[in-house]
């Protein structure tokens, strides 16, 4: 069985390494978003798999008419995440997006908010330390962030970021994509 402690793998990479469209499509996506590397993409992919397989097994159990409290557990959990929207279902899952999980990224949040000025001063804010959830230090750009506590995303007290005339600092206008 193994270690339970053990690190494993947490995504797959593309079966055919070499797609120019796909290839394309993931370079634009790491532009975007700012990730580190393709990895976190495929990641974030791997994340939207399993909840479109755990959907389509669970839609397959309601046919045959066992259903439990799975169903009710996957989408308690990503209407809390903020993937769904609050009259999502099962069917609502399989139209998921990478985008949705990508969008709830903290590192995107916090350039949303206006914390920081682009996508990359947004990651480096966040693995220095600056930024802070309900007064916690969270220095994890992936962290998915819960519907509840977009508000309550900030500079760290600790942290010379929360000095009004900080150069680093941005101004506190949020950002609207066109």
């Amino acid at each position: 069985m193994g270690y339970p402690g053990k690190s494993r793998k947490r995504y797959s990479r593309p079966r055919m390494p070499y797609q120019a469209d796909r290839i394309a499509q993931e370079v634009e996506f790491v532009k975007t978003y700012g990730l580190r590397n393709k990895r976190e993409l495929w990641k974030a992919q791997a994340i939207l798999r399993k909840y479109r397989r755990a959907s389509r097994n669970l839609l397959a159990t309601i046919a045959i008419g066992k259903a439990g409290s799975e169903v009710e557990a996957i989408l308690n959990r990503l209407k809390k995440l903020g993937m769904l929207k609050e009259e999502g279902d099962l069917d609502a899952i399989l139209s998921l997006k990478v985008t949705d999980i990508l969008e709830r990224r903290l590192q995107t949040q916090v350039y949303r908010q206006g914390l920081a000025s682009t996508m990359k001063q947004s990651r480096q804010f966040i693995t220095h330390g600056h930024i802070q959830i309900s007064g916690r230090r969270v220095t994890v750009p992936s962290y998915l962030v819960k519907r509840g506590d977009e508000m309550t995303i900030g500079y760290y007290n600790g942290s010379p970021m929360t000095e009004e005339g900080h150069p680093e600092r941005a101004s506190r206008i949020p950002r609207v994509e066109a």
